[in-house]
């Protein structure tokens, strides 16, 4: 694949001097800028009334609409991953990306409303088809025995994560609610258009790397995913028309329609890899132990992805958001998450070093869930408090935020982490690629979830929401065996010692799959 020499990977010392990773790490943060800059205001731009330059949508509706613009994001990175893997390369895959993200954002900044929707689109399409590939691009320029390094490297991307979306939500924040919606979506689309360049300069010294697809489609591939894609569309565009021809369009119609979609493709998707020949009942038997982490990770962000949309607009609607004079932007609370997440990454971090085993997959879910339970039952305190009109005391949501921020942390990184452990090395792309459609599944629910918040109390909605998570996580403690042990097994080792190679050798023995009835 690579003609020339491969670049060198850096060592823990010398990120900064290798160009490639200054390049991919500025396009990171810039893409990550634009869309954290863009969530932090999108539901507030959409409740806002159209006399304002909002949309005018009533605030449950707008809520489904931010749920459903997150949801699509989450699942258009597996055909962004495929396109950048078969077809583009990811360095192509990258660029194209970035151009469709910042064109979404700029046609946000104009002030029809049909261009908000076309906006949402492009950045959906356009976000799914960069990010996958940014990880697969970076993952190509370490080599054999740099597992370390690439890890390391991986860490700091995360970082450019917590400082983009720490950041963001303050420039598109404070133009959004002070200067006008679309100097925010404005401002988030410069960001991206400053990444797109950076990385095309840059770019020019990968050499070979990224420039080709990896495992290039076949022509009887690409016409078998072409007619499949023309089939989706006319299938929705007939039902599109249907709905204009009758009368009855309303975006309600088109939001359920894409939560229809995120409800059912995670499932499929499970279904497709667990029927896999070569996964085999070893293989089966793992997977079904993490499609309970799959459950309640999507539970969790059904709960938790609604930070940035009734929780935005409570910071809006009901926090005292006066300070010596300055009034806070709403938008401004969308920070604190991240910085919480960067002040408690490191005492979470040594946590588990100290518990080592102890701290196991099941208990990090545990606590993820009982963090984000403990969070809702907190903001159900503050929505009584300000159910007579009276904004409330902003630690109110602070302390929230907070809670839910231990509760990504916890949960989080171990899940992704775990898909090592759910099925055999070949299929751990497509196990990664499982936790992000559960993750769409979760933010999917939201998006119908909130529409109760018209027909409940808001402190009794959010007392169920942290009920709901709280009562999973007792379930997941009670009677999550086999979530323990998924990890007790591992069948991609190239050959099985025979079951009394630990008896002789002195070591343990394999240990087995055991079922309901220990067969």
């Amino acid at each position: 694949m690579t003609a020339g020499p491969r670049p060198v990977a850096p060592s823990a010392t010398g990120w900064t001097r290798s160009r490639w990773f200054v390049t991919l790490f500025l396009t990171d943060i810039w893409e990550r800028f634009s869309f954290y800059g863009m969530q932090a205001i999108l539901v507030l731009y959409a409740a806002a009334p159209a006399d304002e330059g909002g949309l005018g949508l009533p605030e449950a509706t707008a809520a489904a609409l931010f749920g459903v613009y997150m949801a699509m994001v989450f699942m258009l990175a597996l055909p962004g991953g495929w396109v950048g893997d078969r077809i583009l390369g990811e360095r192509r895959a990258v660029i194209y990306g970035g151009i469709t993200v910042a064109a979404g954002h700029f046609c946000m900044a104009l002030p029809p409303r049909a261009c908000t929707y076309l906006g949402l689109l492009l950045i959906g399409l356009g976000t799914g088809l960069l990010k996958p590939n940014m990880s697969g691009l970076l993952t190509r320029f370490y080599g054999p025995g740099q597992a370390v390094q690439r890890e390391a490297g991986f860490s700091v991307f995360y970082m450019s994560v917590q400082v983009s979306a720490l950041l963001a939500p303050l420039v598109t924040g404070y133009l959004g609610e002070r200067v006008s919606w679309h100097a925010g979506f404005m401002a988030a689309g410069v960001g991206m258009t400053l990444g797109v360049i950076q990385f095309a300069v840059g770019a020019r010294g990968f050499g070979d790397v990224g420039a080709a697809p990896q495992r290039p489609a076949a022509r009887e591939e690409l016409r078998t995913a072409a007619r499949r894609t023309a089939l989706c569309l006319a299938a929705a565009g007939a039902l599109l028309a249907v709905d204009l021809a009758a009368g009855t369009f309303a975006i309600e119609h088109v939001l359920a329609g894409l939560g229809l979609v995120a409800f059912v493709v995670p499932f499929l998707g499970y279904r497709s890899l667990r029927r896999h020949p070569r996964l085999g009942a070893d293989g089966r038997a793992r997977l079904d132990g993490y499609v309970r982490l799959l459950l309640a990770a999507a539970l969790f962000w059904m709960g938790v992805g609604q930070a940035g949309s009734l929780l935005n607009l409570f910071a809006q609607d009901s926090t005292d958001r006066r300070l010596a004079g300055f009034t806070v932007p709403a938008a401004w609370f969308q920070s604190a998450i991240p910085l919480f997440i960067l002040i408690t990454a490191p005492l979470f971090a040594m946590l588990w070093l100290r518990l080592g085993p102890r701290a196991s997959v099941r208990l990090k879910f545990v606590l993820g869930l009982s963090f984000a339970g403990a969070g809702f039952w907190l903001m159900s305190a503050a929505a009584a408090a300000a159910a007579d009109g009276e904004r409330v005391s902003p630690l109110w949501l602070v302390a929230v935020f907070l809670l839910l921020a231990c509760g990504e942390i916890t949960l989080g990184p171990v899940g992704i982490s775990a898909a090592a452990d759910a099925a055999p090395a070949e299929f751990r792309g497509r196990v990664i690629g499982l936790w992000w459609l559960f993750c769409a599944l979760g933010v999917a629910v939201g998006s119908r979830v909130v529409l109760l918040i018209d027909v409940l109390p808001d402190w009794v909605y959010y007392l169920l929401l942290g009920l709901t998570t709280v009562a999973a996580a007792a379930v997941l403690a009670l009677f999550g065996r086999r979530v323990a042990r998924m990890t007790a097994y591992r069948t991609d080792a190239p050959e099985a010692p025979p079951q009394d190679a630990g008896k002789r050798s002195g070591e343990p023995g394999p240990l087995t799959v055991q079922g309901p009835r220990g067969s």
